[in-house]
């Protein structure tokens, strides 16, 4: 049966691609619907392009298009895979088209509103200073959250303004923090301590090399950095809703607007291609454009 394969396919993401945990499990859940769709597949002749297609139409009547691209994108690398150890002599998908994406213009924050957002923690918060310093951090370094929370005390360099970061494949990269990050995780150290001192106070453990805790001591997790910076972007009166992700696609394109190059910030947002870095030059073009319209004599109407 084509399934018994699946445990090497993962095993093969995560050792020759060097695929997280994450990524690995987001493939075995996609290939795992097409399973259960097309039932026992003893070989490749009953991967028939009228079932491919039929699958293909399944998906589209649940999912958005963004979704069906990565679940068929997932299938197909599953075939290119046993081509490779050929069990298939060639890939059943080739004919089958995927969705068409348009290119999405990332959400991003004004430079107002990240500064509202990042004042909004306050006293009546229980770790507002290690909050604020999650989303200073966040902004500083354009890091995706899943890279923040893997962070430990040991990779940011107070003396340098550095931080050294795992990102996507397990590839390291560093990261110059700023200043107001830096005062910011300077304040923290102080209510990271307090949670220490309360866990060893209970006889419980706590994880000492995480560099941003719970308040059971715990490393924490990037679902509970999304409830907190949609919490606070609610709180300053922020008309769409915030993500982390928005903080990342602010750091970029503000760096952008401010005359920097478009190969640095690839450098710095960790992409692979350049090509995944453009969409922020349309942002940056639609400001620019307004910023002309507004100023040049010969732009009046």
């Amino acid at each position: 049966m084509l399934r018994t394969h699946l445990p090497g396919f993962i095993s093969w993401l995560q050792i020759e691609k060097n695929y997280s945990p994450h990524t690995s499990a987001a493939y075995q859940r996609d290939l795992d619907e097409f399973f259960r769709f097309a039932g026992p597949l003893q070989g490749e002749n009953e991967l028939s392009p009228a079932l491919l297609r039929s699958f293909a139409g399944s998906l589209y009547s649940r999912n958005a298009a963004a979704s069906v691209a990565r679940k068929l994108s997932s299938l197909r690398s599953f075939f290119r895979y046993l081509q490779k150890e050929e069990i298939l002599a060639a890939n059943p998908l080739a004919g089958v088209a995927g969705p068409k994406l348009g290119r999405q213009i990332p959400t991003f924050l004004t430079v107002d509103e990240v500064f509202a957002l990042l004042a909004a923690p306050g006293p009546q918060d229980s770790f507002f200073r290690r909050d604020r310093a999650i989303m200073e951090c966040l902004y500083s370094t354009g890091m995706r959250v899943s890279e923040l929370t893997a962070t430990n005390c040991s990779h940011w360099d107070f003396a340098t303004e550095m931080v050294l970061v795992q990102g996507k494949g397990g590839k390291e990269r560093l990261i110059p923090f700023g200043s107001m990050a830096k005062e910011a995780l300077v304040q923290y150290q102080a209510e990271r301590e307090q949670v220490a001192q309360a866990c060893a106070a209970r006889g419980r453990s706590w994880a000492r090399e995480a560099m941003f805790l719970s308040g059971r001591g715990t490393r924490l997790t990037s679902r509970s950095i999304e409830r907190i910076i949609l919490q606070y972007g609610a709180r300053a009166k922020i008309a769409t809703p915030v993500t982390p992700h928005a903080l990342r696609h602010s750091f970029a394109t503000h760096l952008l607007e401010m005359g920097a190059d478009l190969r640095s910030v690839q450098e710095l947002l960790g992409h692979a291609s350049l090509s995944t870095t453009q969409k922020y030059t349309h942002v940056d073009i639609d400001h620019l454009s307004k910023v002309y319209d507004a100023a040049h004599p010969h732009a009046k109407k």
